[in-house]
């Protein structure tokens, strides 16, 4: 495995196995960006884990885990229209988040070289949504790239800045998780100079986009992208090989499994490769067209270049066959594979395959299938003792609105607190639609990460509305799920440096929440019970919102601290003697830890995975489970 530290060698020429997201912080270095901001998500997550390592020991390097992606948007716009270069990485559903400045960012341009780098999640492997956003590089009007390999990751990323600072234009950066988190040989180039600091330079009328200003660039920006699209012609990012009948246009990863396909079934064709995909090359693809009479699209997700190609056919009144998701023959849903693809040319081209695709599929079968395990909270996870404890006090009868984190894992049996979920920060504001139509126990949950980055709003409207909502904010001290990152709570920013965390419980009263409370959920099972009890009767009877902030290290920080420390552990474990075999244990606290054997007909736990929370201890009615030797 490569570490960070790795990653900061001026040797030209050598070579390393990087995953794309190694590979992309490695051309932040050879690029000579100056500033980088982020909020973290699955698949971008290791770019912005290997900076914040390597940062400290950066000259002229500015690094920061941004509070949410619009303000990460904002930040490197600004350092890149005050002439250094810069980055913004985020997941699909950030780029939703984004979308307001990155539209506006698009009119005023930049004067330095600005990258947005957006990583979609095609199949949803760790989102809500299979945002496709080679849409808003279409909208915004943005030049956009999509690299298909580790190697591509970090040499288009080089090409990127050199084409914003041609255009000075943002230019959108899209990659994929299968691109993200797939391994090849990088070359490594030399590592740039960046400038220590730029003097920023008044021209108001340009970056000022009051309506007056707008008017007149967007038609810039428009006169900027038909620059674009001569780029877009020239570049060696677009380019074709092999020659046949058949024509295939596939762009990304597809363009790996497109090549694949046409080895395994040995066919020939001519196959045109898209690195630049906003604005395609045009005369390149018509150019593609005319030379046969069947051309077939591959790519992931919605039909982009397919809608092109068929808007360019069109407009040259090019006769040919052009074959993709519109006929059915490719899905608008999740990864392909190599398989998808051959299937598909095997369809269009009515041409058999040696690949015995039935015998394969026997052969999967005769594996026996792994028993089932679907996500769980990890053991000693504390938003597990505070979800047992909302689920006990409101006996399950009130409406639980979620957030995007670990914790979205409580829609899961039996916690069973996750009713509604839109997106980050959702969980607050949906609580107040429910509550005002509803007149029901309304307890929402949000993390601390998730909090800061986009609960703020929500909490100001429920304070200025009065809605009746009760706030649980799960403060695990770090952003768990997509890494263990610092968020404005932890005290600790991207550059590696100690500051003064934020409190949660002061945010939130300096906002006007009127109740706040603080607790530990590892402390008292029975005691935490009671507090939710207590906030849900006081917004019930004051018709305002309360706060509840649970507060308890995340499982794998408390395992880590641990492994640090040299005291003996006392482990916990179930007196089989007091055990009755009740599995309340399991039927209704369900920890990962814990097992049921059948043959003493009593509850276990398994040391090598308990993380020695002890909330455990509080559930069992019979007082089996105990804490030190057996």
């Amino acid at each position: 495995m490569v570490r960070a530290m790795d990653l900061l060698q001026n040797e030209p020429g050598k070579k390393m196995l990087l995953l794309a997201n190694e590979a992309i912080a490695r051309g932040v270095l050879e690029a000579g960006v100056r500033l980088v901001a982020l909020y973290p998500g699955t698949p971008s997550s290791e770019i912005g884990n290997n900076l914040t390592a390597m940062a400290p020991h950066l000259s002229n390097f500015y690094f920061e885990f941004s509070t949410n992606e619009k303000v990460a948007i904002e930040v490197a716009g600004a350092a890149a229209v005050a002439g250094v270069r810069s980055l913004m990485v985020c997941k699909g559903p950030g780029l939703n988040v984004a979308a307001d400045p990155f539209l506006s960012l698009a009119y005023v341009g930049v004067r330095a070289g600005m990258v947005v780098l957006v990583a979609d999640d095609p199949s949803m492997w760790s989102s809500q949504n299979e945002n496709d956003s080679r849409f808003y590089a279409l909208m915004a009007n943005t030049p956009m790239l999509e690299p298909s390999d580790s190697s591509e990751a970090k040499s288009m990323l080089l090409q990127a800045y050199d084409i914003s600072e041609q255009l000075e234009l943002p230019v959108m950066f899209r990659t994929t998780t299968r691109v993200n988190h797939s391994r090849s040989p990088v070359e490594l180039g030399s590592i740039r100079e960046r400038p220590d600091k730029v003097q920023f330079v008044k021209d108001p009328f340009r970056f000022v986009p009051i309506p007056s200003v707008a008017y007149k660039r967007h038609p810039w920006l428009l006169g900027q992208m038909e620059k674009a699209l001569k780029v877009s012609e020239s570049t060696p990012l677009n380019f074709s090989s092999g020659t046949g009948s058949l024509g295939i246009i596939t762009s990304g990863v597809a363009y790996n499994y497109a090549v694949e396909a046409l080895s395994r079934m040995n066919i020939e064709a001519e196959l045109l490769k898209l690195g630049l995909t906003n604005p395609v090359p045009e005369h390149m693809i018509s150019e593609f067209l005319k030379r046969h009479t069947t051309v077939v699209v591959v790519e992931e997700l919605e039909p982009f270049v397919e809608t092109q190609t068929r808007r360019i056919a069109q407009l040259k009144r090019i006769t040919v066959d052009i074959l993709g998701k519109d006929q059915g023959y490719f899905p608008r849903t999740y990864e392909y594979t190599p398989r998808i693809v051959i299937e598909a040319l095997s369809k269009i081209l009515n041409r058999k395959t040696s690949i015995d695709w039935e015998a394969i599929d026997a052969k999967v079968r005769e594996i026996p299938p792994l028993p089932p395990r679907p996500p769980l909270l990890c053991p000693g996870c504390p938003h597990r003792a505070t979800y047992y404890a909302i689920r006990a006090a409101t006996r399950g009868k009130a409406i639980y609105p979620s957030d995007i984190g670990c914790y979205t894992l409580s829609i899961a049996p039996p916690l069973e607190t996750a009713d509604i979920l839109f997106d980050m920060g959702s969980s607050i504001t949906t609580a107040c639609g429910i509550a005002q139509v509803t007149g029901q126990d309304v307890v929402a949950t949000i993390g601390d990460s998730t909090f800061f980055a986009s609960g703020l709003p929500g909490i100001v409207d429920a304070v200025y509305n009065k809605h009746p909502i009760c706030v649980v904010i799960l403060d695990n001290r770090t952003t768990a799920m997509t890494g263990q990152q610092p968020h404005p709570g932890t005290g600790l920013t991207g550059m590696q440096e100690k500051v003064t965390p934020l409190d949660i419980a002061d945010v939130c009263r300096g906002l006007g929440v009127q109740y706040v409370r603080i607790v530990r959920p590892f402390d008292s099972m029975v005691d935490l019970v009671a507090e939710v009890r207590q906030m849900v009767a006081w917004t019930r009877e004051r018709k305002q919102p309360s706060v509840l902030v649970s507060r308890e290290p995340c499982a794998i920080l408390t395992a880590a601290e641990r492994s640090r420390s040299e005291e003996p552990l006392q482990r916990y474990y179930v007196d089989t003697t007091e055990c009755n075999g009740c599995r309340r244990c399991l039927t209704r606290y369900s920890c990962p830890a814990m097992y049921f054997d059948p043959e003493s007909g009593r509850a276990l736990i398994d040391e090598t995975l308990c993380n020695m929370c002890g909330s455990c201890v509080a559930v069992c009615p019979q007082g089996a489970i105990r804490k030190g030797e057996r």
